[in-house]
């Protein structure tokens, strides 16, 4: 990926400090953590999809050799641990307000998702308590699923829950219909469109796993578990057990992929609470994959249908969708970004007067839903991609050239959208025009006729997206830095990396905000017991957050440094300059390192910020080749020009790029939670027939930067942990529908695997 734009000289050849300990095998994982005299969980699990539990026999698992304990539901209702929170907290359509059913986190009355988790069962080994999980023997009274999320919907459909009518969990809206129904109504041409957005597992390399210790003399838990932030999870399990958040201590060292699955409370940590306390050992449990695909919180899962209003020159007058966002048998409390991020974002990076969105949120028979990298951002950015696509097809324009036609000008920003977002700045044209060069859009047709010559069918994808970034809802973002004899700076922060290189990126800031070499700098994440204020690691927000304050926090250490060394030099502060890691005055031949400041206790400088939003852009172009014979798709070529804003790494912004994308291509091209209709069972819950992206699947990658600075952060940046994801699923469509195109085929939804697109092509034929 080349690169342009830099924060400054200090770039530190590309390298991760991290990636020694991770690549040599000497990191700590959640599965990782022992502690003495721990004990092992195993979970029951309902293999119905909604069933009534009769009874729940635990007496056989109970005589099997080493179990301790077996918990079920009646001790979660004992504990009073039945409520999840969830955001879904403001009045919706005509003030509704959210029907979130209770939730034990051991079932108790009905099973309501396949995988849900009816009984615990504790023992001195892993595999005694996986052998007596076998022997807790649960009678259920069967009764009719719905896992499709119009079907729920419809009139005619079953009632899941009385508390639910109509299985309507939820709805609410955005925009102003009235002005979106006229222009609509007097449009030159109006493109009607439903798209679906497909479920997915996150399938993080590392399973989820956790080991919770309690202390009688205290009431404190202390938790081992992969988390992306301790301050948003520490929340979630305050509002589920009532514990008071100073009695839930988190420590984790290294979390192997997160992409927002790891930032909510899950019921089995609080099922372990109960354990732990009650048996007075410490208990751990670690997930097996199958686990994994049954109750990680799955992501995308949104149908969208709508219209795109054009005026006789091209031009977006309006744009309409009713969306229905399954969430699941419950409210997660990750669940909302699909509705406030697909808000903010819903008319993308175009200039539409009039837009009005419809949410419905239906009760199903499924894994519960969470925030899935970009949570709701890709999402929109797919819709409305596809509605510029077709409208681009159906008034016959280039399908860049409507883009361009209908961008928000440069010189309108900060604009504000139809739905009250305000954008900050970008230069999309300039974003465009460089993709389009680095594409070499106007040689398509030439690669096209070779692509024909040799049987196969060639298609030209485009995406042009923006994402809502920073911000987040901590009162504001914190940290620590410490300064010891040594001259090394320690950061504190309880933001958590998953993968990202915050090592890196954070120390980077601080080593150049200091001008020292970055092996001096030390960061220290989510340390046990930490009481900073901050935003869990989500929401492409670390860098515009965390990162900010870092860079605040060493500034005020070289200000209170000078104060100090000016005591020391026997000098106004004033007359003290810092530079390099070292105090100076041309008043003094005296020079003062920065170790020397701490050479009697370490010195603590502590700082804070509330940044909001910030809108990372880009363009993705991209080319697909697909052998009508077999159906079987081939990405030939993926260009991307993205705005980020300024660059602290190019090598991690790189690599997070790469992830996004053969993220997205993943979605695009395999990746789909399949449930049986009738009888609400998963289809595929292991990667024997879930298909995931594999190395090979996306080519060489070729890119540029395109910045624009952040006026949000005194950094500059805007994030990009996101941007790979939220354009490649629309670009990758693109070209492949325009691939198809040829042969006449118009639709097709993802996934987009080979039998799909066989099919398709034989329907035509």
């Amino acid at each position: 990926m080349d690169t342009h734009a830099t924060h400054d000289a200090h770039d530190h050849d590309g390298k991760r400090v991290e990636d020694f300990r991770l690549i040599t095998g000497t990191g700590k994982y959640a599965a990782d953590w022992n502690v003495p005299g721990q004990l092992h969980g195993a979970f029951v699990r309902a293999d119905h999809a909604h069933a009534q539990i009769v009874s729940v026999n635990t007496a056989k698992a109970l005589a099997h050799p080493g179990v301790k304990g077996v918990f079920t539901g009646e001790d979660a209702v004992r504990e009073g641990y039945v409520r999840a929170g969830h955001v879904l907290g403001g009045p919706g359509k005509n003030g509704m307000k959210a029907r979130a059913l209770d939730r034990p986190v051991l079932a108790h009355g009905k099973v309501r998702f396949v995988g849900e988790a009816v009984a615990l069962v504790v023992a001195d080994s892993a595999g005694a308590a996986a052998d007596a999980a076998e022997l807790v023997e649960v009678a259920y009274r069967e009764l009719q699923p719905i896992v499709d999320p119009e079907q729920a919907l419809a009139p005619d459909a079953p009632q899941l829950d009385e508390a639910v009518p109509g299985n309507l969990v939820y709805e609410s809206e955005a925009g102003n219909e009235a002005a979106t129904d006229a222009a609509i109504k007097s449009a030159a041409h109006v493109t009607r469109l439903r798209v679906d957005s497909t479920r997915v597992t996150p399938s993080p390399m590392e399973p989820r796993a956790c080991l919770v210790a309690y202390n009688a003399d205290s009431g404190e838990y202390r938790f081992n578990v992969c988390t992306q932030g301790i301050t948003t999870l520490r929340k979630m399990m305050t509002s589920w057990t009532k514990v008071p958040e100073d009695k839930l201590i988190f420590e984790a060292h290294d979390v192997g992929g997160g992409f927002g699955q790891r930032t909510p409370a899950y019921p089995e940590y609080i099922a372990l609470m109960i354990a732990a306390k009650a048996l007075g050992a410490p208990v751990k449990w670690v997930s097996s994959r199958v686990e994994s695909f049954l109750t990680d919180n799955h992501g995308r899962g949104n149908i969208a249908g709508g219209e795109l209003a054009l005026d006789k020159d091209g031009r977006f007058v309006a744009f309409r969708l009713n969306w229905i966002a399954d969430m699941g048998a419950y409210l997660s409390p990750g669940s909302a970004g699909h509705i406030r991020n697909t808000t903010t974002c819903l008319t993308g990076v175009y200039h539409i007067p009039a837009a009005y969105v419809s949410f419905r949120v239906p009760l199903t028979n499924t894994t519960p839903m969470g925030s899935y990298r970009g949570a709701g951002r890709p999402d929109i950015a797919y819709v409305i991609e596809r509605f510029v696509d077709q409208a681009a097809i159906e008034i016959g324009m280039d399908k860049a050239d409507l883009r361009r036609r209908n961008f928000i000008p440069t010189n309108a920003f900060p604009y504000k959208t139809a739905t009250g977002s305000v954008y900050e700045n970008g230069d999309l044209p300039g974003v465009l025009s460089k993709a389009l060069a680095l594409a070499d859009w106007a040689g398509f047709a030439a690669r096209r006729a070779l692509s024909a010559k040799a049987g196969k069918l060639r298609g030209l994808g485009i995406s042009t997206v923006i994402e809502g970034s920073g911000a987040g809802n901590a009162p504001k973002d914190e940290v620590e830095i410490r300064l010891d004899a040594s001259g090394t700076v320690t950061l504190y922060t309880v933001s958590k990396s998953q993968g990202h290189g915050h090592e890196t990126t954070l120390g980077t800031i601080v080593a150049n905000a200091l001008g020292i070499t970055l092996d001096k700098v030390k960061v220290v994440q989510c340390a046990p017991g930490s009481k900073l204020e901050g935003n869990h690691t989500g929401g492409s927000r670390t860098t515009v957050g965390v990162g900010s304050v870092s860079h605040l926090a060493a500034l005020k250490l070289i200000e209170e440094g000078k104060a100090l060394a000016a005591l020391e030099l026997k000098l106004e502060p004033s007359q003290v300059q810092y530079a390099k890691g070292e105090f100076k005055s041309s008043e003094s031949k005296r020079t003062i390192k920065l170790g020397e400041l701490a050479k009697t206790k370490t010195l603590s400088v502590m700082a804070d910020g509330k940044f909001g939003s910030t809108f990372p852009n880009g363009c993705h172009i991209t080319e697909v080749e697909i052998d009508p014979d077999t159906g079987a798709p081939k990405i030939v070529s993926y260009c991307a020009v993205d705005d980020c804003g300024v660059v602290i790494n190019h090598a991690i912004v790189e690599g997070q790029m790469h992830g996004g994308v053969v993220q997205g291509a993943g979605q695009v091209f395999g990746e789909q939670i399949v449930y049986d209709l009738k009888t609400g069972q998963p289809l595929n819950a292991s990667f024997m027939d879930y298909i995931m992206p594999r190395a090979g699947l996306v080519p060489e990658f070729r890119g540029e930067e395109h910045a624009t600075t952040s006026k949000v952060s005194p950094l500059g940046v805007k994030g990009v942990g996101e941007s790979g994801c939220t354009a490649s699923i629309p670009s990758l469509v693109s070209a492949t529908l325009d691939a198809l195109g040829t042969v006449g085929v118009k639709h097709l939804d993802m996934p987009m695997t080979s039998s799909r697109i066989w099919r398709a092509i034989q329907a035509v034929r």
